[in-house]
Parts: structure tokens; C-alpha cells; sequence
């Protein structure tokens, strides 16, 4: 039974979820405890509030932990997913890592979920972006979105930034003839919101690098849970993952 429910999966897009005013309202109030969360933690990086994760930070490894549970929380119709991770740039300097983080113009190809990127408008250290982003783990699901960025240096080496998802749009058919961009609000509902805040610093003979990524999906439909639970919960994880190792791929040679 399961394989014939996987084979029709596959074949037909699974039923339509539609973003409700209730499920943003819940994911804007967590976003605002998070920033003032961000705002008041003493120290800079998140790697230094453990001496064993900065170890193996330090030492190589791509470390992401959910910040709450298992990485995700209910609110009315919708999950709310929070992780964060850190990776370190040995020999990379800051400069250099804020170049590369800045350039929306190249279609961000060391980036194997973004399809396309360009500058819509930028004003100085502020960015307003266009990414298409693609999202496959058995479903693939093509997104137009938007970003509200904005990168502000600080004293010691250190950046930091944050980007809001201002449009996140479902196409149908993407690349192919009848290619369609749902409303907003509406399609699958495997992202609705993304928010990420980023950590600079250098020190240590290179780049320390950190996000923590909060995104907003569909609930579990009923009937498929056994199939789409673990896409959506694994998804924000494996993406934030990908992004960290990516940019140090990218960035050390």
C-alpha cells in the first residue's frame, strides 16, 4: 500500500495547503522572541556558549542542533523549524567571505539549491534579493522568493546579518512550456516564511561562519503523514547543512 501511495505521490502534486493568517501571526511572534533572544546573548558567536562545539567547529566539523526539541514546533496549520549551525573557513578572511555572501549577481552557483539569484535593489550594506530555490527529497518543489537582507559590520572583525523572506511563490512547471508562479500563500506549502541570521568572525587563522535558520511549512497532511513527515522535518536541517558546507567549499581551497 505504501508503494502505490509513493507512485501517486510521484505522479500528482499533493493537495493543495493554503497559508493562514493565524499560522504567520504565530510564526511572527516566535521570530520576534528569537531576535531579542539574538539581540541579549553575551557572547557573539554561538560556537562559544559550548567549549566542546567550538572544538569541533574548530577541528572541521559542520555542527547543526535544533534550538528547540527535535527541530520544529506546531503552531495553528503550520510548523515552525528552527535550527542553527557553524562551520569554520580556515585561511579564509573576512573580507573575502563577505564578498562572496554579497554576490547575488552569479547566480550563486556554488549553491546547489538556488537555481537563479539577482540584485533587485541594494543601498549600500542592504539588499532586496531574487532567488529561485529548489527543494527536492523525493517531491521537488521550485520557489520564487524575495529577501529583505542586510549585513551590518561591527568592531573585532565581526559581521553580522539577517534576511526575511518578503514573497515565496510555488511555480508549476518550471522550465517547461506553461510554466506558472502560484499566488503566494498557497501550492504545497513546503516553505512559507524563511528567516536567517548570520554570525561573522575572524579569528583563529580564519573565518568563523553561523546561521540559524527559521522557516515556516504546511502542517502534516492526514494520510501521508508517514511519507511527508520526514521531508518536511528533514528538510530544514539537510538545507542548512548544505548551505555551511557549500560556502566553505566555495571559499577554501
Amino acid at each position: 500500500m505504501r508503494l502505490i501511495a509513493l507512485a501517486a505521490l510521484l505522479a500528482a502534486p499533493l493537495a493543495a495547503a493554503e497559508l493562514q493568517p493565524q499560522t504567520v501571526a504565530a510564526f511572527d511572534r516566535y521570530v520576534r522572541q528569537v531576535e531579542q533572544r539574538l539581540d541579549a546573548r553575551p557572547d557573539f558567536l554561538w560556537s562559544d556558549e559550548s567549549p566542546e562545539r567550538a572544538r569541533r567547529v574548530r577541528q572541521g566539523e559542520i555542527v547543526v542542533e535544533p534550538f528547540v526539541g527535535k527541530g520544529d514546533f506546531a503552531v495553528p496549520a503550520g510548523l515552525v523549524h528552527d535550527w542553527t549551525g557553524a562551520v569554520f573557513l580556515p585561511g579564509v578572511v573576512l573580507d573575502r567571505a563577505m564578498a562572496l555572501m554579497q554576490d547575488y549577481d552569479h547566480k550563486r552557483a556554488w549553491h546547489r539549491e538556488v537555481v537563479d539569484s539577482r540584485t533587485l535593489q541594494r543601498n549600500g550594506n542592504d539588499f532586496l534579493v531574487y532567488m529561485r530555490l529548489l527543494k527536492k527529497k523525493v517531491i521537488t518543489v521550485v520557489l520564487d522568493t524575495e529577501h529583505d537582507v542586510r549585513y551590518v559590520p561591527l568592531s573585532g572583525a565581526r559581521w553580522r546579518s539577517s534576511s526575511r523572506t518578503t514573497k515565496i511563490a510555488e511555480v508549476e512547471k518550471a522550465g517547461k512550456p506553461g510554466e506558472r508562479e502560484l499566488p503566494p500563500g498557497t501550492g504545497q506549502g513546503f516553505l512559507w516564511r524563511l528567516n536567517t541570521y548570520w554570525r561573522f568572525q575572524q579569528r583563529d587563522g580564519g573565518t568563523w561562519v553561523e546561521c540559524e535558520a527559521i522557516s515556516l511549512t504546511r502542517d502534516i497532511p492526514a494520510g501521508l503523514g508517514w511519507l511527508i513527515e520526514p521531508i518536511i522535518r528533514s528538510l530544514p536541517r539537510e538545507s542548512l547543512e548544505s548551505t555551511l558546507r557549500e560556502t566553505r567549499a566555495a571559499l577554501v581551497k
